[in-house]
């Protein structure tokens, strides 16, 4: 960690210089790759009369966002909206494959060109029956294995892998291990082939304790596995997961192959009663290891727990940091609901007013308890919540738009037990939409900013989505950090006034080798855009595209690097 790095510090020997032109390229190929895989025959018709980031398709976009705008409100009336459908982990037919392009045949012909060399002499094979009466004889034989083989990896798999199967993914997993690896993972089948398990190149140390995202197939290095005891016969069926939460700990290296492999986990693997209750086990011991207070139960789905960690005691401060000018109808709907819902004590809250002019906005704050911070100037977000904080003597910041709506009452006790962890940063939550569906579950870089929606561009609920996890960045509408660590950081950057500060500032948090995490379970309606409109200045995305190499040598840790987010719509990315 990280897995990226900053090309806009002068001095400095990955300094690079993204020209306007390059910049202008960049920018037509992103614009054209969304068009020709998710845009509508209008949208690809009219990018190649008007051409790529020009000024008449700008204009074009100009005078049709206001349509587009109507469009989008019919489509989201109640009366207009499919259901939600229940979590499901798997597709089980053709028709709801995903992602929307994915062609098993296709994968494999990129496992084929990575396996070209067998290289199986120095693996200790090792087939696991997921159906076996009791995980103890399995978790024996792993552990015999382990202390007799000569072999510098093991392997795990299912008992309905077959020979060909096997050498197939012994060699393209060892085709890419390297000495420094203790992990060497892959993407898996699945239980059906309509929808494969892809994994995100970071295993973050958090998300891992929300549920086993390596899998299998996985080779893992023999002496590397014996320095931490092997397997772990209090385990059960978890064995697998609790093996590689020890690993972590004790500062494994992790590689991810980004190919879809066979000699994976069965449909059996991912039942309830098979996995769910050990691996609350596991988990809960991983706390216990760590010293971390708190109560682990089953999640959203099956094989996926949720931890909840005690707050800090006694509680320590929190002041919410609520921008706005006028609008005061938002302000006092965003504070009711705080006074009337959360449950925490300790907090305050500042209103942090930008040129308020209207008469009961004026009389608003001259009435209410909670301190005004007066912010004067042209609208810069991050300025305006710099300079809050620096008002704030709390411990804890947690910057709130002013069109949220509070849903979750514990919300403070959960991001604030994150937060407190020494390698956490910044701590985000689920924003919903006005009618209920989710449209903040946060933000992926793949290969640009947007933010993942379940109900609509990721249009699959799997463990991956209703997990607390390691994330690239989360939305500025709800962010909880230490104020010290913000302090440390300078802040939000300035000449970034509107846009991508909020991600800008994540993406530095993990510089500094703290992380970013999302919570699922800590909700909040939002109103996009509500108070500002529309404000969206091509300088900030171009200087934080210069900043981090988007659309460049940027990778998104957290996210799956076989996935690609165009428009509304994942694809798939072979490798």
């Amino acid at each position: 960690m990280p897995a990226f790095q900053r090309f806009d510090l002068d001095g400095t020997a990955n300094h690079v210089v993204i020209t306007d032109r390059e910049m202008k390229r960049r920018w037509a190929s992103f614009h054209g790759d969304m068009r020709a895989m998710s845009g509508t025959l209008l949208q690809r018709t009219l990018g190649r009369i008007l051409g790529e980031d020009t000024i008449r398709y700008k204009s074009a976009r100009l005078f049709g966002r206001p349509l587009l705008r109507t469009v989008r409100r019919m489509r989201s009336l109640p009366q207009k909206t499919e259901p939600v459908p229940a979590p499901s982990s798997f597709a089980t037919t053709a028709s709801t494959i995903f992602p929307a392009n994915y062609k098993p045949r296709f994968a494999q012909m990129y496992v084929n060109r990575a396996s070209s060399v067998p290289r199986v002499d120095d693996v200790a094979v090792v087939v696991v029956n997921e159906a076996a009466s009791s995980p103890t004889a399995v978790i024996d034989s792993l552990n015999e294995t382990l202390d007799a083989t000569t072999s510098t990896w093991l392997l795990l798999i299912d008992a309905t892998c077959t020979a060909s199967q096997r050498i197939t993914t012994v060699t393209a997993l060892l085709g890419r291990a390297t000495p420094e690896d203790d992990v060497v993972f892959a993407d898996e089948t699945g239980p059906n082939e309509f929808t494969p398990i892809f994994k995100s190149p970071s295993v973050g140390p958090h998300t891992l304790l929300s549920y086993n995202l390596v899998g299998r197939p996985a080779l893992l290095r023999v002496s590397t596995l014996q320095r931490v005891g092997g397997f772990c016969a209090d385990a059960g069926r978890a064995f697998e997961h609790d093996a590689y939460l020890r690993l972590s700990e004790s500062g494994a290296t992790f590689r991810h192959v980004s190919l879809v492999l066979p000699a994976g986990r069965p449909e059996l693997a991912f039942s309830a009663s098979h996995i769910n209750d050990a691996t609350c086990r596991v988990v809960q011991a991983a706390l216990d290891r760590r010293g971390w207070s708190g109560q682990v139960v089953p999640g959203a789905l099956d094989g996926v727990v949720r931890w909840i960690l005690d707050p800090p005691s006694p509680e320590p401060s929190i002041d919410i940091i609520i921008p706005t000018r006028d609008r005061i109808d938002l302000v006092r709907q965003c504070i009711e609901a705080i006074e009337e819902k959360t449950t925490y004590q300790n907090y305050d809250i500042v209103i942090l007013d930008n040129d308020s002019i209207l008469p009961e906005t004026l009389e608003y704050f001259a009435s209410t308890k909670y301190r005004v911070v007066p912010c004067p100037g042209p609208f810069n977000y991050a300025h305006i919540v710099n300079r809050g904080i620096s008002h704030s003597i709390a411990d804890y910041v947690v910057t709130l738009n002013n069109d949220t709506i509070l849903v979750t009452p514990d919300w403070l006790e959960r991001m604030v037990s994150l937060a407190s962890l020494p390698e956490v940063g910044i701590v985000g939550a689920c924003l919903l939409d006005q009618d209920g569906r989710r449209e903040h579950e946060s933000i992926i870089i793949a290969p640009y900013p947007q933010h993942l929606r379940t109900d609509s561009n990721y249009p699959h609920v799997d463990q991956f989505t209703v997990a607390v996890r390691d994330v690239a960045a989360v939305t500025g509408a709800v962010q909880m950090v230490s104020r010290g660590f913000w302090e440390s950081l300078g802040g939000m950057d300035e000449l970034l006034k509107v846009t991508m500060n909020d991600v800008d500032i994540c993406l530095r948090s993990q510089l500094e080798g703290r992380y970013v995490l999302y919570i699922p379970d800590v909700q909040l309606y939002h109103h996009v855009s509500s108070s500002r409109g529309d404000l969206d200045p091509l300088d900030d995305r171009n200087r934080f595209i210069r900043r981090w190499d988007i659309f460049g040598t940027f990778r998104d840790p957290y996210f799956p690097e076989a996935l690609l987010l165009l428009g509304e719509t994942i694809y798939y990315l072979p490798r």
